[in-house]
């Protein structure tokens, strides 16, 4: 981890009881005014969102850095590429 990306700034996203595709698209538009190593922790209701966000990512060319499933809430982490 570089000394930049230690020192970045985490922004979180509360996007549950959306449906598909809002999400995706609000995950998407939350990335795009992010500065360059910004962390986004995005949490969810949506079971859609498991291949959604992931692909999105790659899609983008962000940094997808994990999920994880709580009481039926998920939590995606990811990192806005430079």
């Amino acid at each position: 981890m570089s000394a930049e990306a230690a020192g970045a700034a985490t922004v979180h996203l509360d996007l549950k009881g959306l449906k598909c595709p809002l999400p995706a698209l609000r995950t998407r538009k939350a990335l795009a005014g992010l500065p360059p190593g910004t962390v986004l922790v995005v949490t969810c209701t949506d079971p859609m969102s498991v291949i959604d966000i992931p692909h999105l990512a790659r899609e983008t060319g962000n940094a997808f850095e994990g999920k994880t499933c709580e009481a039926g809430v998920l939590t995606f982490t990811l990192r806005r590429a430079g």
